[in-house]
């Protein structure tokens, strides 16, 4: 009997060796110092690369992966996803981006968001 493997967009992110999520491969993508996605996140600039702070790290990064993965899926790619996440005014939001409301702690604003324009909501 095989092993069937669970292929999850969000294991992109990950660095392979560990099985968390890599804020480097995050920074990388979203073209940010790893010292703006931790004010991004709300964590501490040291906590991103302490082992100690792999848990919480991997829950600080955990939405923003997820609006990655899921605007990559209906972008068609992760570099359109990144862009849209940067610079794209959601509307409702006084031209607020996605990276304005994961910065405000509002990341399941985005993701609702996102749901909805998946949904055939036009928001």
């Amino acid at each position: 009997m095989t092993v069937a493997t669970f292929e999850s967009p969000a294991l992109r992110f990950g660095d392979g060796r560990a099985p968390f999520l890599s804020a480097r491969r995050v920074a990388e993508l979203l073209g940010v110092t790893l010292t703006e996605l931790a004010g991004l996140i709300g964590v501490a600039r040291n906590t991103l690369t302490a082992r100690t702070g792999a848990r919480k790290v991997d829950a600080a990064l955990s939405p923003v992966v997820r609006i990655l993965a899921m605007a990559s899926e209906m972008a068609g790619s992760e570099q359109r996803a990144a862009i849209w996440f940067k610079h794209q005014p959601i509307p409702g939001w006084a031209g607020k981006t996605a990276y304005d409301l994961v910065r405000e702690d509002k990341a399941d604003k985005v993701l609702a968001y996102l749901e909805a324009v998946r949904a055939g909501v036009y928001a």
